[in-house]
């Protein structure tokens, strides 16, 4: 038997460790309840990659409490070892293709929009407030503010929220940044919509990001700045 991923292991381990929850919603009354939840929670994201359906699910929950509770397991699991394995690439590739799908018609419907442009690679640009400034090259560095969103409108990362504008080097951000804000005006404010090919493609940026992702930034460039002062490599998902 291969050994198990480090992934596979942690979920191993906390479906071993951790009970089922009881019927209803857990009452969260202490910081030590509330600790547990978030425990709880931070496990499912461990497990989002095999999009369980409820009935799954329920086989789940009966192998965390056949272990928790000590009775014999259904099955020998040392010989399972392979077949996880199997069901993470195939419900890993699924998923994958599931993003990209419903990244493409996302793309597609905001291509269609008033004042929407598209350019070879797919990237949709819309400029929301038009820049007087000059235009950065790929070898500028930048100064932007941004809030960046997965297609359903969760935001993953805001330079906004942080109240601190970024500055990094344009050759040194995702292919979708590096091509649209060049389109750009200091000054200016655009919507982006970056493909998951010219983003960060099928490895993603776990757990927020997952693999084949559309992502949809706005940018507002404030200037262009000279080489040497960048604060940040790339914009990331908060942790």
């Amino acid at each position: 038997m291969r050994p198990i991923s480090a992934s596979v292991l942690l979920v191993s381990v906390a479906l071993t460790v951790f009970p089922a929850c009881a019927k209803g919603p857990p009452k969260l009354a202490t910081d030590q309840d509330k600790t547990l939840y978030a425990l709880g929670q931070i496990i499912s994201k461990n497990l989002d990659v095999f999009q369980l359906t409820p009935a799954e699910l329920e086989i789940v929950k009966a192998g965390i409490e056949d272990g928790v509770s000590g009775k014999p397991s259904a099955v020998d699991i040392t010989q399972f070892g392979d077949k996880i394995q199997e069901m993470v690439k195939t419900r890993s590739a699924a998923l994958t293709q599931k993003e990209k799908t419903s990244g493409t018609a996302y793309a597609t419907k905001a291509a269609a929009e008033k004042g929407a442009t598209k350019t070879a690679s797919g990237i949709v640009i819309t400029t929301l407030t038009p820049g007087t400034g000059a235009s950065p090259a790929a070898t500028d560095e930048v100064k932007v503010h941004y809030e960046g969103k997965l297609i359903d409108g969760t935001v993953f990362d805001s330079s906004v929220k942080r109240g601190e504008p970024a500055t990094f080097p344009l050759n040194g951000v995702i292919p979708c940044w590096t091509e649209a804000l060049q389109t750009m005006k200091v000054g200016g404010k655009a919507r982006i919509v970056c493909p998951s090919d010219v983003a960060y493609g099928d490895r993603g940026q776990p757990p927020q990001i997952r693999s084949g992702a559309t992502l949809v930034f706005e940018v507002q460039l404030l200037d262009i700045v000279k080489p040497g002062t960048a604060e940040a490599p790339v914009p990331q998902p908060q942790k």
